[in-house]
């Protein structure tokens, strides 16, 4: 039933845009979905489950941003600020991409566990949700990788990739250094070009 499971997930969303999670509600987060309160605890299994099927989603798509703009371009240098940008642009707008990529979870949000656990359900997508979350560190891992893949092309080693890694790495966490701390002028593009004074190395 994925129509319904996102239409739940977005319900979840808008609740939680408008108060703490802890006063959110399962009744009426079906209710606003337009669906039963038995397909809601169908789908997530708990409000835990709903939790960390949300905190899923929006790490998923966070994620496909992150595969977005690595391809939008064909310098590598704009990528890479493309990359930051997005990162910075995803965690202002979005509560909980902020607090998974800091690791700071506020009163008002879910904080469901790193580690995965016992998931009984028969929906393939919970089965995912509950299994383990990505950490602050994972996501740095996650989006370093991605960019190396994407910038050094198929058949590259990783012996070849080193310098591009850490080129790499580098506006990730300076991207989540803009997040935690933004600068004056909010001009994350400057920053990334500064600290690549030349092309990233690829192999």
């Amino acid at each position: 039933m994925p129509a319904a499971r996102e239409s739940l997930l977005d319900a979840a969303c808008t609740a939680l845009a408008r108060r703490p999670w802890s006063a959110v509600r399962m009744v009426d987060v079906a209710a606003a979905a337009g669906v039963s309160r038995q397909t809601l605890y169908n789908e997530f299994g708990s409000k835990d489950g709903l939790a960390r099927a949300l905190v899923r989603r929006e790490a998923d798509g966070y994620l496909a941003g992150v595969d977005r703009a690595l391809t939008g371009h064909s310098d590598p240098r704009d990528r890479l600020t493309a990359t930051a940008e997005w990162t910075t642009a995803s965690a202002r707008e979005n509560a909980l991409v902020r607090a998974m990529l800091t690791g700071c979870w506020g009163e008002r949000l879910p904080a469901p566990g790193l580690a995965a656990v016992a998931s009984g359900s028969a929906v393939s997508a919970q089965r995912r949700a509950d299994g383990p979350l990505p950490s602050p560190a994972d996501f740095v891992a996650l989006v370093r990788d991605r960019a190396v893949t994407v910038l050094a092309g198929p058949g590259a080693g990783r012996s070849d990739t080193a310098d591009l890694a850490r080129s790499c790495e580098l506006v990730v966490r300076l991207a989540l250094s803009c997040v935690v701390a933004p600068p004056a002028d909010n001009d994350i593009a400057d920053l990334v070009r500064g600290a690549l004074h030349r092309p990233p190395v690829v192999p």
